[in-house]
Order: C-alpha cells, then sequence, then structure tokens
C-alpha cells in the first residue's frame, strides 16, 4: 500500500484505487484496505503467494455498501487482518456485471440469499468456497462480527485446505451445471403466453398495484408486456394490471412528487417508502412503459409521467459529453432519503414564504399527505394523498419547494456511463422525441448515439463497458451491444438516418461473431475479450435490467425484417425456444424475453418513408410513431442511401417529390401515402 505525503493532512492512506474511474472503487481509494481492482495483478499476486482473494463486490449508490465500508473498510485493526491473510480485491457490479452474475450465485447457493455488498472469499483458481452480504464489525444479531470471519476463513485456507479444495471445487460444478442451459424445445406459442398472464395475475396486488408483497419493485418490462397481451386479446383485467401499478406507482412515493424521476424499489407494499437511490436504467425503463400507456390508452396522466421523468434524467444525469451518468445516491448528509423528504414544519414554512394562503397551504399538505407526526422516522415522504389542489396552485408550490430543497446538500452522483444503460435511454428519449413531439429528447438521444462513436465505439470496431471524462474501458458485454443497437433502432426510426441504423446491424453483426454460442444456440454474456472465471456467464432471465439475450432477440427480429437475412430470424427463434419452457412458468423474470415471444409470433408491421430532397419525411415518421404499436418497424430510406438494396427498400420511391410512406400488415399493403393523418391510423 502507497501513500502520498502531500495527500496526508486529508487522506492517511491511498490505494491502488485511486487510478480507476469508477466512483465506488474511488469512494474506497483512501482505506488502509490494500484493495486491488479485478485485473491480473492482482490475481497473479494471489497464485504466486498462495493467498485466498477477498472479493467485495458493490456499486457506488447502495446505502449497506457505505455502511461496511465506514464500519469495517476504514476500520485500521480490520484492515491490517485483510492485508495479512488476503488479497483484497474491490470491483463495481455495474462496471463487471459478469463478475457480479457469477459470485453472486455462488453466495445465493451457499448462503441461500444474496445481496449488496457482496463478500465473497475465493481461492487463487478463482473459486468460490465462502461468501455472504453485509458482515458487522462485530457479532451483532445473530450476525458474525467480520474480524471474526476473516480469521475463520484464514484459519481455513491454512489448515484444512483439502475442505476448501472440495468445498470449491463442488461449488464450482454447481454453478457451471446452474448457468448452463436447457436445450431448446418447440416455438413458443400464443397458449404460453396466455398462461404467462394468468400466473401474473395470480400474485397481482389489485388494491396497490404490483405483484407480491414487499419490497415491490417498478417491472417495467412485465408491464410493457401486458400492455401487449391486452393489446391482442383486450381482456379489460389485463390493461388493469398495467395501469393500477402505473397509478400506483406514479401516485407513490417511490416518485419524486416534485423533480420527477422514480427511486429502485418500495421497501413497502404501498410504494411509500422508497429506497432512495435513482438510477438510469429505471428511469429509462419506466420512462418507456409510461409512454406504452400513454400511446395504448390516451391518457394525459401517463405522458406527463413520462415527461416528468425524462426531464428528471436531463437535468439531474446528463454529462457534456453527450452520454449520461449512471445514478444519484440514496444518502445525503449522512442520512438515507434526507434530500428528498420533508417535516411538516419546514414544508409549510417553505410554502408561506412563497405568498401561499393558509387554506391551500393546508390542501398541499394533504395532497402530499404531510402531516406533524410523519410517515417516515418524523419525516414525510412526498406521495399523493388527497385531493389536488389547483393547478397553478400546485405549481407555485413545487417551484418553491425545488428552490428550497436545492439548498440543501444533494446526493452524489456516479459519474460513470455504461454503454446499455445509454442504450436503454436513448430507446425512451428517441421514441418519446418522435411520438411526443419533443425535440429536445431527440436532440439528447442524437447527442447519445455521438457520445457512442466518439468514446464507446473501439477502433477494432467492438464497444467500451463503460467511460468517464470520455475515456472508454472494460469491453463490453452482450447486453452492451443489445441495448444500444436497441436504442439505434429507435433512433432511426425517430430521424431516418441510415447511418444509425448501419451501426446497430454493425453491433449485432460484432455480437454474433464475439458472443454467439453455435452448440447452445444462444449467445454469452461475455466474449473472449473478457477474463475466464469459474464459469462462463450466460443468462436469460430479465432482472432490473433485462437479459442481452432477450434485447438481442427482439433486434434481431426486427434486423431480420429490414435486412432480409434469415439469419438473423433463425438466431432469434433459438433464443426464443431455449427460453419457452420457463417463460410461462415464472413471467416475472422474463419481461423483455416475453415482449420478443409476442413480436415472434404477430404479425409483421411496417412503415417504410422514402424521402427526396425536398421533403425529409418528419411529418410521416412522428406520425407513425404517434400510436400504440409495439411491433411496429418503422424505416427510412433517402436519396443515396447504401441500404437501398435491402429488400425492405427495394422499389420505394418518394411519389412527386414528396416523402411516401409504404405502410404494410403481414402479408398486405396499403397504398403508398404521404399524408401523416393515413400513416397514423
Amino acid at each position: 500500500m502507497t501513500t502520498r505525503p502531500e495527500a496526508e493532512e486529508t487522506h492517511r492512506y491511498t490505494n491502488r484505487l485511486a487510478n480507476e474511474t469508477s466512483p465506488y472503487l474511488l469512494q474506497h481509494a483512501h482505506n488502509p484496505v490494500d484493495w486491488y481492482p479485478w485485473g491480473s495483478d492482482a490475481l497473479e499476486r494471489a497464485r504466486r503467494e498462495d493467498r485466498p482473494i477477498f472479493l467485495s463486490i458493490g456499486y457506488s449508490a447502495c446505502h449497506w455498501c457505505h455502511v461496511m465500508e465506514r464500519e469495517s473498510f476504514e476500520n485500521p485493526a480490520i484492515a491490517e487482518q485483510l492485508n495479512r491473510d488476503f488479497v483484497p480485491v474491490k470491483v463495481d457490479r455495474e462496471e463487471r456485471p459478469d463478475l457480479d452474475e457469477v459470485y453472486m450465485a455462488a453466495v445465493q447457493a451457499m448462503t441461500g440469499s444474496g445481496g449488496w455488498p457482496m463478500s465473497v472469499f475465493l481461492t487463487p483458481g478463482l473459486e468460490p468456497f465462502f461468501g455472504g452480504t453485509y458482515f458487522p464489525p462485530s457479532d451483532t444479531h445473530g450476525l458474525p462480527g467480520f474480524p471474526r470471519v476473516l480469521a475463520g476463513v484464514a484459519d481455513a485456507y491454512r489448515s484444512r485446505r483439502e475442505e476448501v479444495a472440495s468445498q470449491a471445487g463442488l461449488l464450482a460444478r454447481h454453478l457451471r451445471e446452474q448457468l448452463a442451459l436447457p436445450p431448446g424445445g418447440a416455438d413458443p406459442q400464443h397458449l404460453q403466453l396466455d398462461a404467462a398472464v394468468r400466473r401474473l395475475a395470480a400474485t397481482f396486488d389489485g388494491r396497490r398495484g404490483g405483484f407480491g408483497g414487499a419490497p415491490k419493485f417498478p417491472a417495467p418490462m412485465t408491464l410493457e408486456f401486458l400492455l401487449r397481451s391486452w393489446r391482442r386479446s383486450q381482456d379489460p383485467e389485463t390493461l388493469r394490471m398495467a395501469t393500477v401499478t402505473l397509478e400506483a406507482m406514479a401516485n407513490g412515493g417511490i416518485r419524486d412528487q416534485l423533480g420527477g424521476g422514480f427511486a429502485r424499489y418500495s421497501t413497502d407494499a404501498d410504494w411509500l417508502v422508497p429506497h432512495f437511490e435513482k438510477m438510469l436504467y429505471d428511469n429509462a425503463q419506466l420512462a418507456h412503459a409510461y409512454l406504452e400507456a400513454y400511446r395504448a390508452t390516451g391518457e394525459e396522466r401517463y405522458r406527463a409521467v413520462v415527461e416528468s421523468t425524462l426531464d428528471f434524467v436531463q437535468r439531474e444525469l446528463a454529462t457534456p459529453d453527450g452520454g449520461f451518468a449512471s445514478a444519484l445516491d440514496a444518502d445525503s448528509e449522512g442520512e438515507e432519503g434526507r434530500f428528498y423528504v420533508w417535516t411538516d414544519g419546514e414544508l409549510r414554512a417553505v410554502l408561506t414564504d412563497a405568498a401561499l394562503a393558509t387554506s391551500e397551504v393546508d390542501v398541499l399538505a394533504g395532497y402530499w399527505g404531510v402531516t406533524p407526526r410523519g410517515n417516515w422516522e418524523g419525516n414525510s415522504i412526498l406521495h399523493v394523498a388527497g385531493p389536488a389542489p389547483q393547478q397553478t396552485v400546485l405549481d407555485r408550490a413545487t417551484t418553491a419547494l425545488l428552490a428550497a430543497r436545492e439548498l440543501r446538500i444533494r446526493p452524489a452522483r456516479d459519474e460513470k456511463q455504461l454503454a446499455a444503460w445509454n442504450g436503454l435511454l436513448l430507446r425512451a428519449l428517441a421514441e418519446a422525441g418522435g411520438a411526443l413531439g419533443r425535440n429536445d429528447y431527440l436532440a439528447a438521444a442524437d447527442g447519445i448515439a455521438g457520445f457512442v462513436r466518439r468514446v464507446l465505439l473501439r477502433p477494432d470496431g467492438g464497444v467500451w463497458r463503460t467511460a468517464r471524462d470520455g475515456v472508454g474501458h472494460t469491453p463490453a458485454f452482450l447486453e452492451d451491444y443489445a441495448c444500444l443497437a436497441d436504442g439505434l433502432l429507435a433512433l432511426h426510426a425517430a430521424l431516418g438516418r441510415a447511418e444509425d441504423l448501419l451501426l446497430a446491424r454493425h453491433l449485432i453483426d460484432r455480437a454474433v461473431a464475439d458472443f454467439w454460442d453455435d452448440e447452445a444456440g444462444a449467445f454469452w454474456d461475455t466474449s473472449d475479450a473478457h477474463e475466464a472465471i469459474v464459469a462462463r456467464p450466460r443468462s436469460l432471465i430479465d432482472g432490473a435490467t433485462p437479459a442481452g439475450n432477450s434485447v438481442a432477440a427482439d433486434v434481431l427480429l426486427r434486423l431480420a425484417l429490414l435486412t432480409g437475412d434469415a439469419d438473423y430470424d433463425r438466431r432469434a427463434r433459438s433464443i426464443l425456444r431455449i427460453a419457452g419452457d420457463a417463460l410461462d412458468r415464472q413471467p416475472q423474470l422474463f419481461g423483455r424475453m416475453l415482449g420478443a415471444v409476442d413480436r415472434a409470433l404477430s404479425e409483421q408491421v411496417d412503415v417504410v418513408i422514402a424521402t427526396s430532397p425536398d421533403d425529409p419525411g418528419d411529418e410521416l415518421r412522428s406520425a407513425a410513431q404517434r400510436g400504440y404499436s409495439p411491433d411496429l418497424v418503422v424505416a427510412t430510406i433517402n436519396p443515396g442511401d447504401v441500404t437501398a438494396d435491402w429488400p425492405l427498400f427495394v422499389d420505394k420511391a418518394p411519389i412527386d417529390r414528396q416523402a411516401t410512406a409504404y405502410v404494410c400488415r403481414g402479408y398486405a399493403c396499403l397504398a403508398p401515402t404521404s399524408d401523416p393523418a393515413t400513416v397514423g391510423r
């Protein structure tokens, strides 16, 4: 461990993490623990010295990660134990989802549960043999203290090596078996989609929305699948599952009622008390889900949520180079949620200073559920609890409270820009910009595309996983390629540029070359550019973010239509067959995959807009995207585009120098039209 004399007044210790770009790793750069980032230096030292590795995985917005750092990693005595007996390695799970997936599966197998911070002990061969999550600094509430854990693991590794090796070997075999895919069966059918809806209905909370009890997660992919299913069946109960949940979240404390945006999940069943961190991936996906609800129902309240969410993202997560930061922390001033909650006195003082009448303040307090007693630890989390005031009064109050809130110490921002999460946002911004006529959203989407080309795209045609301050690093994973391609297809639909369509195809072709497994008929999550660990990860399960295979299958189906290349369709359907048997048994784990299955079983719907030098087709593109048609593929062919020989574009030309739309559904096409009203129908 090295120290810098010039920094000793501020930091007594400085370790190797000081050279990293991840905010989470940088938060630990001045621990007395001799941390290594994951890489050859740490792994080679473990092998050379025959030391076990202590692998700590977390992320910057994780509350209990901060607690364990404060209690244990800043403790010199505990640090001495770690440094003496282990090679300590710190990993940001958002930068290395492969390590997180494999070693989380190991912790869950050993303990029956998982979470972050993840604490796992590895042999020098990277096989896990003991693990857990948060450990307190001393024995408490039935949990062993971290020093006792360290002493026990170190002793076992020294004196019971055969037992450790046997445990590690058994667990490694279990992980490889667990991560193996079942052989593909028959093509999924509509009956499975219907069964998935029934399974979701069995766990639906009809009064409060969501599925199951506390904690409740937003599940935007599941909600979009329900909207798709309702469109096919017209069953009002299917629609109700989606709308009740969307409205409950929009009115709950999980949504920032003042500044927009959603927290990661609700700790209770009523959507009232969130875990206050705000993640880019949640807000990108929820904005898209509310957009789909708006297009499906025409309800303006859903449009308002879309816009407040994307406005929040643009205001608080945008970076100067066009990409978007990952998250806002849950904590500020050492307290979770401090930035967002109010006492009754605080709220009334601000509103009174804003020249609102006492009667208006009373209505506002009732509307937001603010009381002297509070609803969480003596404070009030704002949520919709009563009748709404007049809109002008609500606007004045919101402006005043936001101004007062800005005087507080803000939660820290995780500055790293992740490829997959920016791809999710690119999709949401592009589709919302086109459907809602918001040119600022289209400009932001275009900014992400520029960031991808300038910063994330490597000279060899591959992609970096993460970037900060204009510098990318860490080879991308399948989800990065798939989500960026997905977003670029949405951007092409909105702006009509061939370059976005071509880059989307390039990324998928590169993913096929680097990640496809011919034997299994699906993608790996990692490529040969990533280190070989105890098991090679591959998932079909959609968690808080969609599985790379789910998004890739959906993108492949659209590229098959756009390009006429049947190989894309073959690969997509291979993935869907592998997932098929589990789709209706555990639909909550396959939201995006179920959407891809629905697309594969539905008739193709496409709108091709042929532009002219006099008419770029903006009105036609916007009209095509306003309605609810989740299977719709919108594409543009411009004069001189190199995509002109793709089968979908052949013989499509503007008529009378006006941009012309060619609309086809299934095996029937309508007459070409230059009338946006006709395309919009």
